[in-house]
């Protein structure tokens, strides 16, 4: 670790003004970024006496190589600048609020044509009204089915619809009247669309005025005689009313509010977040993570910016209220106003119902902390075992808190990828895998995994690939403490050979073989045997098997479109573009082959003798994959 002594900035360089920091480790890996109304004090006081720094933020100092800073205007623009780093640079000591579990979404593709309803979990994507989220999906499933007789609005998937549209039947909700059957042209693209922003509307909050609209609907269809409209539209209102009862009504006005409440110990802070839209509870949702090198006012302002920061204007509410004061309260105020485009109320509610709610959620926060350290106890404690195991085994200065595996896969040598996966703290960290196809000609895997390792850690030895125009170290520009490749000790010493060609000498590489499960080491002439109760070789086995699947996946992605490809390649007219276009309208060759000529004209660019010459080579490609066959004696015939 660092000396903060040795990058402490001179006296009087920083300035007083308002801006954001960013501490950097010594390979140029962001580490942590922060904000301040006046530069100078706030940074001072990192490089105070080490004993006097809280432990979560003496890690950081130690473990930081430099410092640097950006001055803005105001308070405001250090709050929008510090979240675009915070989204850009996942520091490893800013507070990282993870879902508690996976929550659903009622979700509405209203960037479509023809709008759909359905579950999504995930990230959000743009151009979709998102509502929730919701405890389960069977909820959302069930107020869902409730409220298509009244907004019969699509939920089928593309290709559900796109068959509807080429068969000319509608689906089972078709004939049921729960869907308008807009695939049929039952109704026009702006009256689905219609439906589809009334369905959101009401899912919004403003249910009254869809409740009163149909029951003077109901009462004028008594006055007319035509009870069976009439019992019609009393099951619709039924059904909504239902929907409503399904979210208990716990403020007695029409608020519209995200209430907050936290629960933390000295490691870790959980979070609960109660969605009230029309005074009553649509979703709830919780967050639980380690504590960065904040104090609790600084996780409050974070939490809040990392939750709104991405949404949509319609998504921040009227009131955010939250049980203390972030820093910056006024400036925070400012930025959520400037994102709903209208005043956003941030407060400390201090008597009545929103009080009564706030220690209800503040409840729930205390019930998911306590949930998540009894669930991830021995989780925790493992994983540090593992890591120390290594250590021990491998002779390593420090545990391997960063360890990459990889892989190759092909099928008798064509199509040859590989894969890199990678582990930190012994957990796997996604948006760090890499994928590389490699160059043909290549078919073994040793030279295989020579050129997947020289091309991974040249990015290490060639300084000016190292860092972005921004500062930002580049893709692979953070070193493994561990890279595992699958194999003994030939893989072993192709591999370690491949990193000291470019000039890699401390980094531990090490083999798994699956026949026995033995870590082979380079120029060893026999295997470091681990016991099959060892926590170590289960992490090492879970990296392995990992950056194998990760590999597996890729090749067959790659084999799939090839294979696709191939049989529409060479076909006088039909280029990359029209082949795309064909696959995307009919999904498969099979389909394009039983398609008519009118059919494939119906696609763009595809004229008349394009569509014969596409129905030639499939057709040839059919009668030859298929022979033909004497069904009396079997025989095949020329």
């Amino acid at each position: 670790m660092a000396d903060p002594s040795t990058y402490r900035p001179k006296p009087g360089e920083i300035p007083t003004d308002a801006g954001v920091y960013r501490f950097r480790d010594q390979h140029g890996r962001v580490i942590y970024v922060g904000k301040a109304k006046s530069l100078r004090p706030r940074l001072s006081s990192y490089f105070q006496d080490i004993a006097a720094l809280h432990p979560r933020t003496r890690s950081m100092v130690l473990t930081g190589a430099s410092v640097e800073w950006t001055v803005v205007r105001n308070e405001v623009e250090a709050l929008q600048l510090e979240y675009s780093w915070i989204k850009e640079f996942d520091p490893r000591f800013n507070v990282k609020y993870r879902d508690d579990k996976s929550y659903p979404y009622l979700a509405v593709t209203m960037g479509e044509e023809f709008p759909r309803a359905q579950v999504m979990r995930g990230a959000k994507k743009p151009g979709t009204r998102y509502f929730g989220p919701y405890a389960h999906a069977w909820a959302i499933r069930e107020t869902l089915d409730l409220l298509l007789r009244v907004f019969p609005l699509r939920t089928c998937s593309k290709g559900v619809f796109r068959r509807a549209g080429q068969v000319g039947r509608p689906c089972l909700l078709g004939y049921i009247d729960k869907c308008s059957a807009p695939c049929v042209g039952t109704v026009t693209a702006e009256e689905h669309r219609a439906i589809a922003e009334e369905f959101c509307d009401f899912m919004a909050g403003d249910t009254g005025r869809f409740v009163r609209r149909l029951e003077q609907r109901m009462r004028a269809a008594s006055k007319e005689l035509d009870f069976e409209q009439a019992a019609r539209l009393r099951d619709d209102i039924a059904a909504m009313q239902k929907a409503l009862e399904k979210s208990a009504v716990v403020l007695p006005d029409a608020t519209d509010a995200d209430v907050f409440a936290l629960a933390e110990d000295e490691l870790e802070v959980a979070v609960q977040v109660f969605h009230v839209r029309g005074g009553r509870v649509r979703g709830q949702r919780g967050w639980v993570s380690e504590k960065g090198a904040e104090q609790t006012a600084e996780v409050m302002e974070h939490l809040l910016q990392q939750v709104y920061g991405g949404e949509s204007p319609e998504a921040v509410p009227r009131e955010v209220l939250v049980p203390l004061l972030p820093g910056g309260v006024d400036n925070l105020s400012a930025w959520l106003t400037g994102l709903r485009g209208a005043r956003v109320d941030l407060r400390v509610p201090q008597r009545g119902p929103k009080k009564t709610l706030l220690e209800t959620v503040a409840r729930n926060a205390q019930q998911s902390l306590a949930r998540h350290k009894v669930a991830r106890s021995g989780d925790l404690t493992l994983r540090s075992q593992a890591l120390q195991e290594l250590q021990d085994v491998l002779e390593l200065e420090e545990a391997p808190l960063r360890i990459e595996s990889f892989d190759i896969s092909h099928v008798q040598g064509t199509d040859v990828v590989g894969s890199m996966v990678v582990f930190e703290d012994g957990l796997p960290r996604k948006s760090e895998y890499r994928r590389f196809i490699v160059r043909e000609g290549v078919t073994d895997d040793t030279a295989a995994m020579h050129e997947v390792l020289t091309r991974r850690f040249r990015h290490l030895t060639e300084p000016r690939e190292r860092t972005g125009e921004d500062g930002r170290p580049a893709r692979f520009a953070y070193p493994p403490n561990v890279v595992v490749v699958d194999g003994g000790l030939p893989q072993v010493n192709a591999a370690q050979a491949a990193m000291s060609e470019v000039g890699i000498s401390d980094v531990t590489v090490i083999g798994l073989a699956k026949r026995l499960e033995e870590v082979w080491l380079p120029g060893q002439d026999f295997p470091v045997v681990l016991p099959r109760t060892s926590e170590g070789l289960y992490l090492l086995q879970r990296v392995r098997d990992e950056a194998h699947r990760f590999a597996n996946t890729f090749h067959r992605q790659r084999r799939s479109k090839s294979m696709t490809a191939s049989q529409l390649d060479g076909i006088p007219g039909l280029g990359p573009a029209r082949r795309k276009a064909l696959l995307r309208t009919f999904g498969s060759v099979k389909r394009i082959r039983e398609a008519s000529p009118a059919d494939l004209q119906s696609v763009p660019g595809i004229g008349p003798a394009v569509a014969e010459a596409i129905l030639t080579r499939l057709l040839a490609d059919s009668e030859k994959a298929t022979p033909a066959v004497n069904l009396t004696t079997g025989e095949v015939l020329d």
